[in-house]
């Protein structure tokens, strides 16, 4: 990539004044001239001029589109400078010429610019104090506030309020006397959303984009008295600006300094911006690193050194800082760079005594007939959405959370990252270096809030879908700012910012222009720029719908089979979903579905799940804690819950999609065919060497006794597939056994430690029954088996056992109830019902929940129409038909329920079938009861430990569990259906403390899914909190015979075809035994 000056276009501080910025090529830095600093600093300030009887007296530099950076360096590399070679190759930014300003401030909040003190005026030693890096609404000032779409100002671009909170912050600073004689460079990694800089009281200069960085030469400005007396630093910060309307990204609106401030030094004679970029011909075992600098002050030459992964010394050479350096690695010297294995090399550039450093990778990004391929393969992305979030301090993210998280994407086989929907912290393209991550490194622009504007102006819209309105409507949203060239310069700066700083890192190997900003003509400016700034990558745009300014189709959400017709009709270049999962609450189901189109399919190359993590803010009311979403902070406009969207909690830790989506990408698979195992290797580059395998058997009849033995692997390479025999010591006849292999970490790695599990597989050794049959129920029963029957007010009074026991069933209601001499055991059901509390999938804009809502599905009820009831040899049966139906409305489910009642066992079969006006599709089928508090814990045969649902247990592996009620609970920060097992042979409800009752061991017919939960279902569909849920007297148990799936309708595809509950004839059988 060729270092070039900066275009004169996004520095521009004024309409018109072209010659502001001077390009010097001996020292290849822009400068501005003396006449528009004054100019600059005239435009801001606070003036006392009576001649001039207007307001405002200028135009505010935060509400003009002419000036997007006053005074501000040229983008450059991200780098330090360190005193000597041995020092930068630590790579330790606290060794280098720097010095950190982050820390305590003086603060001051003003509702406005205009209300906020003259600088001169000021005491600011007796503002309150903050941390910076932070947001100030997280320390006290202002409120957050959450939207997804939407504005929260009018929409006037360029123009936004005067109202437009501001905070003044104040410091003092000394320069070290080392750094005498050298520039004072003063570096903002991020500010939200602009500011205005000044030092010991005169003004420095302007800039705005919120998460690009911004950097000054401070050093005419700094005290004459020199290095070691004390200087002032003031930053006065604007919550929004006219770039707020290309940084409308779904999450939270926090203003302030949140990222690191420092002051670096740079010796006159300095490398100021330096390319390393690796090239590699068409064998891949010849590499080529290219480096030119870009210095100030006086030419000399560069002296490069490439040290290998181990350390050693590999290369040097020695070039002009006006020319560039060529270094050729290859043979056994060459090792490429992989998320699969991210191998490191390290080049250092010493000029004039001091020296810079960067981690470099060998790899190769490109298109080609049609996939994009690295290292010459098409891979596939199994890819995370990620926005900085931090439940504490929104945005400003601290670098132990941020690498936590990146670690914590590694551990759950997640093999590339989008930085969504902006750049980030620098830091993280390192540790994705150095960790292995794919990055597609984003621009800080988004536009979405002109969708609403302009859907506002369509007609006929109960005419069109919602996929047609959007189309019309981002059509024309185009034109206020994507396609307007008024705003040319202001895309351009975000596209230049984001390529110059994270040029050489080489987990970047997409650039993308930014995200729901529709297309237009400055998109397709930024794509020129990009493409012939940076050659070696390739460009990203979802917005771009036909891949004119785009390298690659992208989309969002769409069904797989959406996915497949548009490869089959356009096959000139890949496809890939840079969202899709949207994981909101339970979900995202379905997920295995899209794994295998991508594994099928060449011409898919992956996606992204939409997103990371909850964007819940910590918040507290008086000794009430929880998490936060839109709305609870009395923001407005706002868009509640749909911030928390993540497969991580607000706390960073994993929700049950994100173990499911490690288990549907995990790279290692296994197929039985016969007597062998055919293990499949879905890695691109590695073969299975880092990985041991163990294998043992699971039974459902017994606990799991098989020791575990080792598994000796073949040699299997990326993409291919080997087989290995069943063990000798397993029986391919063997019923209901599982063969239960575990890939784990053979080592330790930079992101977890020996024996993490990889990878695991669950083959059925035989046909698995349908069902254990542990519970017998012998409805012919036995001579001396005694029981009696009789009924009073509509209550039938069953005694069982020589009286040991007792059955009542309510004719009315259909309610049975069942207990022994220690106690109740059901107290109220078994009940047929047909709803479950909904999910944020469920209520979403493609969610199936207001068809039940419609339908009156919540309030549906069992009522009894008619029973008959028999006793012979002491067993009683019961034959009652019952209604399901609402009020309301005239559909119904009608069924006949069986009870089949023993001293020992209770059985209930159930068959039924649909009429009237019926709902497109129910939620499930199965059964509802109440059972004593004190029944508290749950064992079970099946899925576990964690959650599952029929589009949503791939990683849920058979086995023996036990789990407390509350264990069972998935804690969803906003309350819904949650906590099912599927897939179970049998369970036993119990209670944890002595003499709680008599367990109840519960099978069906076939295998079913179970929940056992002390909320009520009124309660999860109508409280917004955790804190909000009331635990009930009682113990709910619910068994379904089946249930709807979960899709992912909150923003994506409902449940597959294949995994809804449509309203149908049905029939299964339910036996329950006490002990």
């Amino acid at each position: 990539m060729p270092l070039q000056a900066r275009e004169e276009g996004p520095r521009r501080a004024l309409e018109g004044a072209d010659e502001q910025y001077k390009y010097d090529a001996a020292s290849s830095s822009l400068t501005l001239s003396s006449s528009s600093l004054s100019r600059s600093r005239d435009s801001t300030q606070h003036e006392n001029d009576t001649s001039n009887m207007s307001f405002p007296k200028s135009q505010p530099d935060w509400n003009n589109l002419q000036v997007l950076h006053r005074n501000t360096l040229p983008p450059r590399a991200h780098f330090f400078h360190y005193t000597s070679e041995e020092v930068a190759r630590t790579l330790d930014r606290e060794k280098s010429t720097y010095q950190l300003l982050s820390g305590t401030w003086k603060f001051r909040h003003d509702a406005s610019p205009f209300e906020a003190p003259e600088w001169s005026e000021a005491d600011p030693l007796t503002w309150a104090n903050v941390k910076v890096p932070s947001m100030w609404q997280m320390q006290g000032y202002g409120r957050p506030l959450y939207t997804n779409v939407n504005y929260p100002i009018h929409v006037d671009p360029p123009n936004v309020p005067y109202e437009n909170e501001t905070g003044s912050y104040w410091r003092e600073f000394t320069v070290p006397k080392e750094w005498d004689g050298q520039q004072i460079r003063l570096r903002f990694e991020g500010v939200d959303s602009a500011f205005h800089l000044w030092v010991n009281g005169q003004e420095v200069g302007y800039s705005q984009g919120s998460r690009n960085p911004s950097e000054f030469d401070i050093t005419s400005y700094l005290s004459k008295s020199g290095a070691g007396s004390v200087n002032t630093i003031a930053v006065r910060v604007y919550e929004f600006c006219d770039g707020s309307y290309i940084e409308r990204q779904d999450q939270w609106l926090l203003s302030g300094i949140f990222r690191d401030v420092y002051l670096m030094a740079f010796p006159k004679d300095a490398i100021v911006d330096f390319n390393s970029i690796p090239e590699l011909d068409d064998t891949f075992t010849k590499a080529t690193l290219k480096t030119n600098v870009k210095t100030q002050g006086t030419e000399g030459d560069v002296a490069l050194k490439l040290y290998s992964p181990d350390g050693s010394l590999l290369k040097q050479d020695t070039f002009k800082s006006s020319a560039s350096s060529s270094v050729v690695v290859d043979g056994k010297d060459l090792r490429l760079w992989s998320a699969e294995d991210p191998v490191l090399y390290t080049v250092t550039l010493t000029f004039a005594e001091r020296t810079i450093a960067q981690r470099i990778g060998f790899r190769r990004v490109e298109r080609k007939d049609p996939n994009f391929l690295i290292n010459g393969k098409p891979i596939i992305f199994y890819g995370m959405n990620r926005h900085e979030h931090h439940h504490l301090y929104g945005r400003a993210v601290p670098y132990e959370s941020m690498r936590a998280d990146l670690v914590l994407m590694k551990q759950h086989n997640i093999n590339a990252l989008r930085c969504a929907h902006q750049p980030n912290d620098p830091r993280l393209y390192e540790v994705c270096d150095e960790l292995g991550l794919y990055v597609i490194a984003e621009a800080d622009l988004e536009t979405h809030g002109f969708d609403p504007v302009e859907r506002s102006n369509i007609k006929d819209q109960n005419t069109k879908s919602g996929y047609e309105i959007q189309e019309e409507s981002y059509k024309t949203a185009n034109k206020w700012t994507s396609d307007n060239p008024e705003w040319k310069e202001a895309y351009l700066d975000r596209a230049v910012e984001l390529v110059q700083r994270f040029k050489n890192y080489p987990s970047v190997v997409f650039w993308s222009l930014g995200n729901e900003a529709f297309y237009g003509s400055n998109h397709a400016a930024m794509y020129k720029w990009i493409k012939e700034a940076d050659p070696s990558r390739i460009v990203h745009y979802e917005g771009d719908r036909d891949a004119v300014s785009a390298d690659m189709y992208s989309c969002m959400y769409w069904s797989i089979e959406g996915m497949k017709k548009h490869v089959a009709e356009k096959n000139d270049r890949p496809l890939i979903q840079c969202e899709y999962g949207h994981a909101m609450g339970n979900g995202p189901g379905g997920l295995l579905d899209y794994i295998e189109a991508f594994r099928t399919e060449p011409l898919l190359q992956g996606g992204f799940i939409w997103e990371w993590c909850n964007h819940g803010l910590l918040k507290k009311e008086g000794s009430l804690e929880y998490y936060a979403y839109g709305g609870d902070f009395g923001d407005y406009p706002n868009d509640g819950d749909f911030v928390m969207d993540g497969m991580t909690w607000s706390t960073h830790e994993p929700t049950p999609g994100l173990v499911e989506y490690k288990k549907v990408i995990e790279p290692v698979t296994v197929t039985i065919e016969g007597n062998d195992l055919k293990i499949r290797n879905h890695y691109d580059f590695v073969d299975l060497g880092h990985l041991e395998a163990t294998w043992h058997i699971v039974s459902p009849n017994a606990e799991d006794s098989s020791q575990v033995h080792p598994l000796a692997l073949p040699i299997i390479t990326g993409g291919e597939t080997g087989t290995v025999k069943v063990p000798t010591q397993v029986s391919t006849e063997d019923v209901a056994k599982y063969l239960t292999i575990n890939f784990v970490l053979r080592n330790d790695t930079k992101w977890a430690k020996k024996g993490h599990e990889v990878a695991w597989a669950q083959v059925p050794l035989a046909n698995i029954p349908k069902t254990n049959a542990l519970i017998t129920v012998d409805a012919k029963g036995q001579q001396d088996d005694q029981s009696s029957v009789r009924e009073k007010n509509g209550r039938l009074h069953i005694s069982l056992a020589g009286g040991s026991r007792h059955c009542t069933y309510d004719l009315i209601r259909g309610n049975f109830a069942w207990s022994d001499e220690k106690g109740e055991v059901i107290t109220k059901g078994p009940e047929l019902s047909l709803y479950r509390a909904q999910t944020q999938n469920d209520v979403g804009e493609s969610g199936d929940g207001p068809i039940w809502d419609r339908f009156r599905l919540p309030s549906a009820r069992m009522q009894v129409r008619s029973a008959t009831w028999t006793e012979k040899n002491g067993v009683v049966q019961i034959v009652s038909k019952v209604r399901v139906a609402p009020k309301v409305l005239e559909w119904r489910c009608n069924a006949t329920m069986t009870y089949t009642i023993t001293g020992q066992a209770v059985e209930i079969a159930t068959e039924g079938d649909f009429s009237g006006t019926c709902p497109e599709l129910i939620p499930r089928i199965g059964l509802t009861m109440s059972l004593p508090k004190t029944y508290d814990q749950a064992e079970w045969f099946g899925r576990g430990a964690g959650e599952s649902y029929r589009d949503k247990k791939a990683a849920s592996r058979f086995g023996h569990w036990k789990a407390t009620v509350d264990e069972l609970h998935t804690p969803y920060e906003w309350p819904q259906e949650n906590g099912n097992r599927t897939d179970t042979r049998w369970v036993r409800v119990g209670a944890s403390a002595p003499g709680g009752g008599t367990p109840l061991l519960v099978e069906l017919g076939e295998p079913f899914d179970f929940s056992l939960r002390k909320h009520s279902l009124e309660d999860l569909d109508k409280c917004k909190h955790p804190h909000e849920l009331t635990p009930l007297d009682e113990t709910v148990l619910n068994l379904d015979h089946v249930q709807h799936g979960i899709g992912t309708g909150s923003c994506g595809p409902a449940p597959w075809e294949h995994n809804r509950l449509r309203p149908g004839p049905f029939k299964f059988t339910s036996r329950f035994q006490l002990g």
